[in-house]
Order: C-alpha cells, then structure tokens, then sequence
C-alpha cells in the first residue's frame, strides 16, 4: 500500500517526513479543539517551570555572597532567602498541579484520538472495493489497527510531549545559561553539537531497523492470519514442517530488525548521558579556572564570574543535556510513529469506491393502474426512484429483468476474463451459470453486484444502466448465498437478521423455516439464541450454509444470487434445502451457480461458459438434445457417480 523506499535515504535511514507528524497534530486539533490548547499550556508551564530552581539558586547564592562581604548580616539575608524559597515552593504547586493536568488530560486525549483514528480507519475501509481487500492481505491490514496504532498512542502520550517540553526548557536554559556566562554558554553549544552527531549516527541506524520491524511485524501478523485460516489444509497435506520452516525465516527477520533497532536504542542513551557528564566536568573546570584567573565574564547580565555563577551554571549544564538527552531518545519513537502514521494515513488516502449513482430504490406502492407511489412503510414492493436533471422524479418498478450485453472484463488490465457475454434474465426466470472452475461463472454476478466494474459492454437492471443506480441500492436489492459461509460472532438469531436489521424475530424463524434450517437450530442448546463465535466454527459446514440461506431468505430481495449454495450439503440436507430454496425463488429472479447439474435442471435457462465466453444457452432439455459440453458434463456426472 505504500512504496517504503521513497521513505529511505540512500544509506537506508528514514526520511524525516514532518508532514506526517503536521498532519498528526492536526488530527488532534481537529479531534480535541479546545483540550489540546489547554494540554499545551499545562505542557509549557511545566516545562519554564522546572528552569526556576537555577535561577533561584543562582539568587540564593548571591545574596549569602553579598552577605559574607557586608560583614555577615544574616537577618536581611534570611528572609530575602525564605521569600526566595516560598516563591519556589510556589512554582513547585503550580508545576505539580500543572503536571497532574497534563498526565490526566494526555491519557484522555491519547486513548480518545486512537479510538477516533480507528473509527476513521474502519469507516474509510468500509468504502473501499473488494479489490483492495484482494490485493493486500488482511493480517496486514489488521496491522494498522495494533501495532500502528500502538506507535502513535507512542507519539501522542510521549514523544511528542516530551519532545515539546525537553525543546522549551532546552530553550529557557540556554537563554539563561547566555544571560549568566556567554562563555561557559558556548563551551556547552559545542558538547551538544557533538551529542547531536552522535544521536545522528546511532539514531539513524536504529529507526533504519524501527520501521523494518514494523514492515515485518506486518508480514509475520499477515503470515500467521494466513496460516491460522488454512490449519486444515496444512494438516491434510502433513505441511506443519514447512509451514513451521517459512515462519521461522519470516519471524527471524522480524527478530532481526528489531534486535538491531534495540541494540542502536540501548546504546544511545548511555553514550549520550557520558558525554553530558565529560560536559559537566569540563563546564567545572572551565568555570573555576575562569574564577580563580580573574578573567572578564561576558554576559548579557554584567555579571563577574563567582560561585553564585558557577554552581547554578553546572546544575543548568546537567539540566540541558539531560533534556537533549531526552530529545534525542524520543527519535526512535518519532520514526516509529512516522512509519506507523505513514501506513494508516496510506491507507486512509486510498480512492474509495467510485459510486457515481443517483438512482436509488424505495418502497413503493402500486395502484391497479400502474400508478407508483413513494412510502416509508415497507410494502414487499419496490421501485426505482430516477430524479432528472429538469427537477422531475419518475419511478419504474423494480421487476428482476437484468440484461448483460457484449461485456468485457478483467481482473487484470490486459488478461480478460469474460469475452463478449450477454445474459438475458427476465424477471422470475432461473438462470444457471455452469462450466469448469474458472470459467466465469462467479465473476457474472460480481459484476452485477458491481464489485467490479465492466470494460466494456452494457449491464441493464430494469432497463437501467446500473453505473446510475447507486451501490448501496443496487446491492439491497440482490440477495446472495456464496460457497464460502461467514457467519460473524453474535446468536444464531443475529447471524440470520444481518440479512435486514429491521426484522422481527418471527420474521427471521420464517426465514429459517423456508431454508429448513429451524428444525437444527431448535436444537442446538440455547436454541437461536445459541452464540457463534470464529466463524460459526460449532457448526457443520451444511448448517453454516442453512444459516446463509436464511439469511438471504430474510432480506427478501427480488433478484437472487445462488453460488454454490448448497455445495456444502449433503445430498438428504440438500432434498429438505430444496423445497425451501423453491418458495424462496419464487417470482424471483434467480441466477444460480452450480457445479452439481442436479441443481439446474429445472432452470429457465442454462448457460455454459469456457474460458469467459458462454458457448451454449437453453433449457436441460434443449442442451441434452444438442449433445454438446453440457451433454457431456451432465453425462459425466452420472458416470463419476
């Protein structure tokens, strides 16, 4: 989903892209309007706060020095040091009150934006075709809502933060290191220079293996989804060893990357804090040979060189590379979010689904006449609803007739799969797909369901261009029951009314009944009000498939889809499915896919595809009479039996 090596340096080190964290930040200003300026506040408050100590100490001192040199005359100097010390305790309350904010309006703030990012996420996904989620693999994507997220709370809660805070007092402290001493000011600009170099150099290699660890981390949760989905296969075919083999180079280099960033990442600090403490020794020995020489001290204050001078001056030196220590320890998480921030924001940033649709579909009501009228109540009656550009509305009753003429199409640009199909299915005809797997069959209904749009060619629902039809209305008024079931974790009772929210739960044991799949769940322990969970996993595969069927039978839409529908049931299941398949097919539009012939026998019309053409149309017993492919596989299935 995003080209990771326009992300790179030419030595292989991330780019910083600031744009990615501009665009985090306003994602929290837009989330959090008025919070964020207040955090912000509590943050630079805290920050100049915790600078007071040096400047107070720096005060204390002088006044004990200038008491010295008046003879001793503590007791001016005793309450000019208490008020000093009252005025600290003071900004101590205020940064601890301050600070407490923070903490507690940044765990809200950060929890809050995670939650909203991966509603946002969640909601951009919905949108997005069915293409996508074939091209990527959906441990992957479930990536971006763990480990990416993982890497901006990271950001949020404490790298951002502390990067803020660590840059205002690193601010305030040279400002004030320059108004005491330029010179013991420039001695440390020089060691910090120098630290960054060396943040620079180590921090590079290690957020290089942070975003790797968190490409494969994607890789490793995208292979264990994959392998966790296939456990039967792999145990049919005795492929544990080579499954176990192909996990552990994927999870070696997962522990690869991460090994080498962590390694970078332990060494900064300690590097970093022994050059801040080689600092603080050469600031001492600086400032006291400074002192004892008698040398001018330039500086902003006037000031001469003394102790009151000197020893704040080491504790603000401390301070400083303290903080830039700080800084420089956040780089990694900085990366690790940029990459994080870089995967969710690629994946929000995709195209969604073009719908360019304007005709919707209603309830509608029908008069002797013809006459079709618009309602809120639902009738069993639908029509499309066709606004025009001249401000006029006019309706045409949804029928069933769906036309497909001369398409085109690929899954692929360059390698068609479906060349020159026309179907013809007028409205409560049968209409069965058959031919060898990978034919065309299933592709047909997807482009009626416009997962996927045509090359070319025309498909007409009604006489209308469904291109003008919107996709959320197109696709509630078509019903399907595909060869592979998902049934999602709630009841039995919930799994049947996903078919239409609104119905009741007579209505959803109706459904069951016509798909003859009340007489199992009666008999489950809780009876429908039984819970599925890891995809219905406590049921058969036929029953799975009862439920789906149920579930169509529910939504009652006029025009049905059947693939391989009762592939997965066994031929006494499929006799009782049968006779609940039939009502549910009436004066319905029905397109069936199907691999066992018995299925479409009765079928209107049967159309027999080959390498994306359909070579035959008619009836059973037209095909039989023609003696053709149909023939033949019908034949054949007698003979395989």
């Amino acid at each position: 989903m995003s080209n990771d090596k326009k992300e790179m340096t030419r030595d292989g080190k991330p780019k910083l892209d600031i744009k990615i964290i501009v665009r985090v930040v306003k994602c929290l200003k837009e989330f959090y309007p008025f919070l964020l300026p207040l955090v912000l506040f509590c943050i630079v408050f805290t920050a100049i706060a915790s600078t007071m100590p040096s400047i107070f100490s720096q005060k204390v001192i002088e006044v004990i020095e200038i008491s010295l040199k008046n003879g001793g005359d503590w007791n001016a100097a005793k309450a000019d040091i208490w008020s000093k010390i009252a005025i600290l305790i003071g900004m101590y309350v205020l940064a601890i009150l301050s600070s407490t904010a923070f903490n507690q309006l940044g765990a809200y703030i950060t929890q809050g934006f995670l939650c909203k990012m991966r509603c946002a996420m969640f909601d951009k996904m919905q949108n997005y075709p069915v293409s996508f989620f074939d091209r990527n693999k959906h441990g992957d994507i479930m990536s971006h809502y763990t480990n990416d997220i993982d890497t901006l709370r990271q950001l949020v809660s404490q790298g951002l933060p502390v990067l803020l805070q660590a840059g205002i007092v690193v601010i305030s402290v040279f400002c004030i290191m320059l108004y005491y001493s330029i010179w013991l000011a420039l001695i440390v600009v020089v060691g910090v220079v120098f630290m960054v170099l060396v943040s620079g150099k180590i921090g590079g290699g290690s957020a290089k293996y942070f975003v790797r660890q968190q490409q494969s981390m994607g890789k490793t949760e995208g292979f264990v989804q994959e392998m966790m989905n296939g456990q039967k296969v792999i145990k049919v075919f005795n492929h544990e060893n080579q499954s176990q083999k192909d996990f552990d180079l994927i999870n070696g280099q997962l522990c690869e990357d991460s090994y080498r960033a962590q390694a970078y990442a332990n060494s900064l600090g300690p590097i970093i804090m022994n050059i801040g403490n080689t600092l603080y020794v050469i600031v001492a020995i600086v400032g006291g040979l400074l002192l004892l020489s008698g040398a001018d001290n330039l500086s902003i204050s006037g000031k001469a060189m003394s102790i009151s001078i000197i020893v704040p001056f080491l504790s603000m030196t401390k301070q400083f590379t303290g903080n830039v220590n700080q800084v420089s320890q956040q780089f990694n998480t900085v990366i690790m979010a940029m990459a994080g921030a870089k995967r969710i924001f690629n994946l929000m940033d995709l195209e969604p689904e073009a719908d360019d649709g304007y005709v919707t579909l209603v309830n509608a009501e029908i008069s002797e006449d013809g006459t079709i009228t618009e309602t809120e109540k639902r009738t069993g009656k639908w029509a499309w609803k066709h606004p025009h550009g001249d401000g006029t509305v006019t309706y045409t009753e949804l029928k069933g007739d769906v036309r497909m003429t001369n398409v085109d199409f690929g899954y692929v640009e360059g390698k068609q799969v479906l060349k020159d199909v026309s179907v013809y299915a007028e409205p409560g005809q049968k209409v069965a797909f058959v031919g060898a797997t990978g034919a065309g069959k299933t592709t047909i209904t997807n482009l009626i369901n416009r997962y996927y749009d045509i090359a070319d060619g025309k498909i007409r629902y009604d006489g209308i261009n469904i291109n003008k039809i919107k996709k959320l209305d197109l696709r509630r008024s078509l019903g399907i029951v595909l060869q592979d079931t998902n049934l999602f974790t709630g009841t039995v009772m919930d799994n049947i009314r996903y078919g239409r929210l609104d119905a009741t739960d007579g209505e959803c044991i109706d459904a069951a009944k016509l798909a003859g799949a009340d007489s199992f769940i009666t008999r489950l322990p809780s009876g429908y009000d039984t819970m599925l969970e890891n995809n219905g996993a406590n049921l058969s595969q036929g029953q799975r498939q009862l439920i789906a069927i149920a579930r169509a039978a529910v939504a009652d839409p006029p025009v049905m889809i059947l693939d391989e529908a009762t592939s997965s049931i066994d031929t006494r299941t499929e006799a009782i499915v049968q006779r609940g398949m039939d009502k549910l097919m009436e004066n319905r539009t029905v397109f069936v896919i199907a691999h066992r012939l018995s299925t479409v026998m009765d079928s209107d019309v049967i159309m027999v595809l080959d390498h994306g053409r359909i070579i035959e149309r008619g009836s059973h017993r037209d095909l039989i009479d023609a003696k053709g492919t149909y023939y033949r596989l019908y034949t054949g299935s007698f003979e395989d039996a």
